[in-house]
């Protein structure tokens, strides 16, 4: 009887050791059990679960979120605009069962994933122009996308969280052309700016001239009446003097012909009896 206990022992204790009946599901994971190829169960909790061995197997899927990351492709804005975007996604796995079912495994799901979502930025970059896609905009064009793509997957049990561009650039070929462009229009505009303002300048200098004849013309009149008065008030000065004394007036008007006839080094020759020396005769 002992021998029949130890029999016994040493059968489950190999049967335990080699064919391990047990299996642990981490917090991280679900798991898909078959039977003979077929799917039976799908278990989401943690914990130690049993299945029968060699009869039945596990196929562990990660419950976390994942990370998908693409490689740049190339894509045709609506206005004919070629774009270099490199996207990433947030996805995870909520029907472990519906994967294993279309795509097997993590990786096929990658490759699905790849697929679609550059299907579905291609087509909803193609209704955007290329103002549009790298404006404020982008975050509604990537919603859309997000939205698009996640209907897609729900019969692949895969729930797609987020897609995001990280980086759309020009392909390097076209990106001289652009750039050229680009500064031929900046040109332009800096020439259209240099035009206008050279026309103000000299609608600016016409106006400053027309105010300066002006202010001249003013000026000029001003100047012709104000002496226009002295004139009149000289006149009448010196008509006033030479009716209250004539003789006196006769006599300072000779003065000042003296002063200016007779300066330094002046050689006048007249006679003793002319008008001009009247005031160098003794009087009799």
């Amino acid at each position: 009887m002992k021998n029949i206990l130890l029999i016994i022992f040493g059968a489950l204790l190999i049967f335990f050791i080699f064919l391990n009946p047990f299996f642990i599901v981490m917090q991280t994971e679900q798991v898909v059990l078959t039977q003979l190829g077929r799917p039976i169960k799908t278990i989401y909790e943690p914990g130690l679960y049993f299945m029968v061995p060699i009869l039945q197997q596990t196929r562990f899927f990660d419950k976390r979120i994942l990370d998908y990351d693409a490689a740049s492709a190339e894509i045709l804005t609506k206005d004919k605009k070629n774009l270099l975007v490199d996207n990433y996604a947030k996805w995870r796995i909520i029907d472990p069962l519906k994967l294993m079912i279309t795509v097997k495994d993590e990786i096929g799901a990658q490759a699905r994933l790849d697929d679609i979502i550059y299907s579905e930025l291609r087509i909803e970059l193609g209704r955007h122009s290329l103002h549009e896609v790298l404006s404020e905009t982008r975050g509604e064009i990537m919603e859309m996308v997000t939205k698009r793509t996640n209907e897609k997957f729900t019969d692949y049990g895969i729930e797609v969280r987020d897609v995001r561009i990280k980086r759309a650039d020009l392909p390097p070929e076209n990106a001289k052309a652009i750039y050229g462009r680009m500064k031929a229009e900046r040109e332009r505009i800096a020439m259209q700016y240099r035009s206008e303002g050279q026309e103000e300048a000299t609608k600016i200098r016409a106006e400053t001239d027309k105010e300066k004849v002006i202010l001249l013309a003013e000026a000029y009149k001003e100047e012709q009446k104000t002496k226009g008065e002295g004139d009149a008030l000289s006149i009448k000065i010196y008509a006033d003097a030479v009716q209250s004394d004539p003789e006196f007036y006769t006599f300072v008007r000779s003065l000042e012909a003296y002063k200016k006839s007779l300066k330094d080094k002046t050689t006048v020759i007249l006679s003793p009896e002319s008008e001009f020396l009247k005031y160098f005769r003794t009087p009799k």
